[in-house]
C-alpha cells in the first residue's frame, strides 16, 4: 500500500496499475462486438470490445492470432479469454486476448462438455463396446447429404480403390434444427434395410455449429444401437464430435474414412499381385531347372537307329581289319612258300634218278599247299558268317525286334514288364507301339 504523501513517477504509477489489474482480475470470458480492428504488420491485431454502453481496447498477439480458425471482420459477435491489463507507455486500459469463439459457443462447448461426460459415464466410449469392422465389405452405406463435397470425396476414393464395391447412399441433412433427427433416422433405415457391411457418416469440416447436429444425443443413441459397423468421418482432422466417440472407429476426414473402410480390398490386392509376381518367378525357376535337367538327360540318351549306325561302322571297321588280317597272313605264307619252293629248287639233286621222286615230291606239296590253302579259306568264311550271324540288323531281319520301355531301357526280361505296360517295338524296317497283354518270367527256348 503507497504512502499517500509519497510521490510517486507516471510511469511507475501505469506499473502498479497494471500489476494491480492482472493479480485482482484472472483470466475471464468477455463477450461484445468486434470494431476498430487492424492488423499490424507485426503480425499482432488490434480491435476494441463493446457493447451497448461501453468498450474496451483488445489487443491479441500474433502467435495467438495465428490459432483462430476464422478471419476476423468488424461486427463480429465474439467471446474472448481476456487478461485484464494496462499499456504503460500510454497508460491505456487494454484486454490481452488468448483465445476467441464466435458467440454463443461458450454455451455450445459447455452443452458439448457435459454430454460427453454423462455418456462417457455410460461407457458408451467404451472399446469392448465398439464392433470389429468387416475386413472385406461388399457394400457400403454413406449416410451424407447428396449435394456434399464430402459424399463426392468418399465416392471417388471408392471408385479408385475398390471400383468393384457397392456404395449406398442414405441421403439425410448434416445441417440444421432437424438434421439431428434425419441423421438418427437414416442410421435406423440402413439397419432396417440390412443391404450393406458397413456405415460411413461423412460430412466436411465446420465451425461447431456446422457440425452440432452430430453432437445431439439422438444422434449418437442411433449409431450405439446400431447392428451394422459405422465410422465416423465428420469434419476435418482437428474437428470433434460426440459422434466420434461412439462410432466404431473415428476417421480423421470423410476420405479418410472411404479409404479405412477400402484396405482390406485395396491391401489384398497388392498382396495377390505380390504372390502372383512370386508364384511366376517361382514357376519359371522350377521350369528352367527341369529344362537343365532335360538337357543332362538329353546327352545321355542315344536314339536306337544311331546305336545301330555305331554298330554297322563297327562291324565294317571289324570286316576290313579281318581282310587286312588275312590278306597280310596269306601273303606271307605265300611269301614262306615261295622261299620255300626257292630253297626246295636249290637243294634238288641235279640226278635223274630222283627225278621220279621229286615229282612225287612235288606233287604231295601242291597238295598239301592246296590243302592249307582251303583250310584257310573255310576259316575266313566261317568268320565271316560268325560276323554276319552277330549283325544285329541281320538278327532284325530274322523276325526278332528290340524291345524298350517307356523310359528308353533295354527289355530283356519279361519280369520287367507289366500288364498294360506300353513298349516300343524297333524292327528291321521301322518302329511300332505295343502293350503288354500278360507277361511270364519263365523261361522258354526259342523255336527255330
Amino acid at each position: 500500500m503507497l504512502d499517500p504523501l509519497t510521490v510517486v513517477s507516471i510511469s511507475e504509477l501505469n506499473r502498479l496499475a497494471r500489476q494491480s489489474l492482472e493479480r485482482e482480475f484472472p483470466l475471464l470470458w468477455v463477450a461484445g462486438e468486434i470494431s476498430n480492428l487492424t492488423r499490424a504488420a507485426s503480425g499482432h491485431v488490434y480491435f476494441s470490445l463493446k457493447d451497448e454502453a461501453a468498450q474496451a481496447r483488445c489487443v491479441m498477439f500474433r502467435s495467438r492470432a495465428q490459432s483462430i480458425p476464422w478471419r476476423l471482420e468488424n461486427g463480429q459477435q465474439v467471446e474472448a479469454r481476456a487478461l485484464v491489463s494496462l499499456y504503460e507507455p500510454r497508460g491505456d486500459f487494454q484486454l490481452n486476448i488468448e483465445a476467441l469463439r464466435r458467440a454463443g459457443q461458450g454455451r455450445l462447448f459447455e452443452a458439448f462438455a457435459r454430454l460427453k461426460a454423462r455418456l462417457e459415464a455410460e461407457g458408451l466410449f467404451a472399446t469392448e463396446r465398439k464392433r470389429a469392422l468387416p475386413r472385406y465389405p461388399r457394400r457400403i452405406g454413406i449416410i451424407s447429404s447428396p449435394q456434399a463435397a464430402a459424399l463426392r470425396d468418399v465416392l471417388a476414393t471408392l471408385k479408385r480403390r475398390t471400383p468393384h464395391l457397392t456404395a449406398i447412399l442414405y441421403p439425410t441433412l448434416v445441417q440444421g434444427d432437424s438434421a439431428g433427427e434425419d441423421i438418427a433416422r437414416a442410421i435406423e433405415m440402413a439397419n432396417q434395410r440390412d443391404e450393406c457391411d458397413l456405415l460411413l457418416i461423412v460430412r466436411g469440416g465446420g465451425s461447431i455449429e456446422d457440425l452440432w447436429a452430430f453432437n445431439e444425443e439422438v444422434v449418437v443413441r442411433a449409431i450405439v444401437a446400431s447392428v451394422l459397423p459405422i465410422i465416423s468421418g465428420v469434419g476435418h482432422e482437428t474437428d470433434t464430435t460426440i459422434s466420434d466417440y461412439v462410432a466404431d472407429l473415428r476417421a480423421a476426414t470423410p476420405t479418410a474414412a472411404a479409404e479405412i473402410a477400402t484396405q482390406g480390398w485395396y491391401e489384398g490386392g497388392g498382396k495377390i499381385a505380390d504372390l502372383g509376381t512370386m508364384l511366376g518367378r517361382a514357376m519359371q525357376y522350377r521350369v528352367a531347372r527341369q529344362q537343365q535337367g532335360l538337357d543332362h538327360l538329353s546327352l545321355r540318351l542315344i536314339h536306337p537307329a544311331t546305336r545301330l549306325a555305331r554298330a554297322r561302322d563297327r562291324l565294317a571297321l571289324l570286316g576290313s581289319q579281318l581282310d587286312v588280317s588275312l590278306s597280310h597272313g596269306l601273303r606271307h605264307h605265300r611269301d614262306r612258300l615261295n622261299r620255300a619252293a626257292l630253297d626246295l629248287v636249290r637243294a634238288v639233286p641235279r640226278t635223274e634218278k630222283r627225278s621220279g621222286r621229286i615229282g612225287l615230291l612235288a606233287q604231295r606239296l601242291r597238295a598239301a599247299i592246296h590243302g592249307q590253302q582251303q583250310q584257310r579259306i573255310n576259316a575266313l568264311d566261317n568268320s565271316a558268317a560268325a560276323l554276319a550271324h552277330l549283325n544285329p540288323e541281320a538278327t532284325l531281319a530274322r523276325g526278332f525286334s528290340i524291345v524298350r520301355d517307356a523310359t528308353g531301357r533295354l527289355v530283356t526280361s519279361a519280369a520287367n514288364l507289366q500288364a498294360g505296360q506300353t513298349v516300343s517295338l524297333y524292327l528291321a524296317h521301322g518302329e511300332a507301339e505295343a502293350s503288354i497283354l500278360t507277361s511270364n518270367a519263365d523261361h522258354r527256348p526259342i523255336a527255330t
